[in-house]
């Protein structure tokens, strides 16, 4: 508990990268929500494990097997009711941030990742649907995706842009929030309702650029292991700052367009040599977001080591992503083809999702 008022101390908020029925019905949520953390984040993958393990679905589900033909409708209408009830659960936090906080995310389904039209109708669609204003919906930074997110925000609704694994994508993923936000003000827009956050996963950019590191086996390669994921993050937040605190944005601030903040997600550590809070304590600073998966939650609650550490570093994580590129390290390749690879994961785990349910 205190960790997390720590760390809000500092400006950043603690998000939870899971939503189960177990954890509504059994009063976990409300519990976390009690010691600080203020959002939930969903994606497919979580949304298949608590269908499939939690006993909470099982008489919705069959109850909706007579009344819904669609397995996709029936699908929906388990998790949006989970949505809507961790929506009203963080409405607290949500007013007393003024819309700053208190979010729950939900995604548009993956195989729209690359069609403009059927993500922007989607992410109408089930705004309408849940119809909770502290709900963002989640779209991939895909060229597509962001040229939606960039038309959703000109809408005033609210968008995570999920799946960016490098710094490229989300520099991009900024100047489409700003393009959108200018077209909100131009059209006479409410300013205030616009809310985005930028998802950059963490633990996928080490596990394949130590892949990369270990198979050119050099004392000066293995070096570099463990170390490139915080390094883009901290970078990515320097080019926040550059972003959102310089003069290019001071009328649309001024106006009260509100920056896009980052969330650092899979922050989850995958390689157990590694701390297990390695995506958590060299990273807090203000206008961020944390989102940890259960596991990680407990180990900051328990061992936790609070400072104000992003803005730590940033020459050395300059000089690693140097020493990566005169390796042959493209972290602009390695960008794309994790953003692939997630594209595809989501896809699998919502197909296993929807069969689950028919």
């Amino acid at each position: 508990m205190a960790g997390i008022s720590e760390i809000r101390r500092y400006g950043q908020s603690i998000w939870l990268d899971n939503l189960t029925r177990t954890h509504l019905e059994e009063g976990r949520l409300a519990r976390l929500i009690a010691q600080g953390v203020s959002g939930i984040t969903s994606n497919p993958t979580i949304f298949h494990k608590a269908v499939t393990e939690s006993p909470y679905y099982r008489t919705a589900l069959e109850k909706l097997k007579s009344a819904e033909t669609n397995p996709e409708r029936r699908y929906e209408s388990l998790v949006i009711e989970d949505i809507q009830r961790a929506c009203d659960f963080l409405r607290p936090a949500f007013e007393a941030s003024q819309g700053d906080d208190g979010y729950v995310s939900l995604e548009v389904a993956p195989r729209y990742a690359r069609d403009v039209t059927k993500t922007v109708a989607e992410t109408r669609r089930l705004s309408s649907q849940v119809d909770r204003d502290n709900l963002l919906i989640k779209v991939p930074g895909t060229p597509q995706g962001l040229e939606a997110f960039e038309q959703l925000t000109a809408e005033g609704l609210r968008v995570n842009v999920t799946l960016l694994f490098s710094l490229r994508q989300t520099v991009r993923t900024y100047e489409a929030y700003i393009r959108g936000a200018r077209r909100r003000l131009e059209k006479g827009g409410e300013p205030t309702r616009l809310k985005a956050v930028a998802s950059l996963f963490l633990s996928r950019v080490d596990t394949l650029v130590d892949k990369k590191l270990e198979s050119i086996d050099t004392p000066e390669a293995l070096a570099l292991r463990g170390k490139t994921a915080v390094s883009m993050a901290k970078l990515a937040y320097q080019r926040y700052r550059d972003f959102f605190h310089g003069a290019a944005f001071e009328p649309l601030h001024a106006a009260g367009i509100r920056p896009q903040y980052l969330l650092w997600a899979s922050s989850g550590t995958k390689n157990p040599a590694y701390s297990d809070l390695m995506y958590v304590e060299p990273l807090i600073g203000p206008e961020t977001i944390n989102t940890l998966p259960d596991k990680t939650l407990a180990a900051l609650l328990d061992h936790g080591k609070i400072d104000p550490t992003l803005d730590f570093g940033v020459p050395e994580a300059e000089a690693h992503m140097l020493a990566l590129e005169s390796l042959g390290i493209d972290m602009d390749e390695v960008g794309e083809a994790l953003q692939m690879e997630g594209l595809k994961l989501f896809a699998e785990s919502y197909d296993r999702l929807i069969e689950a349910v028919s």
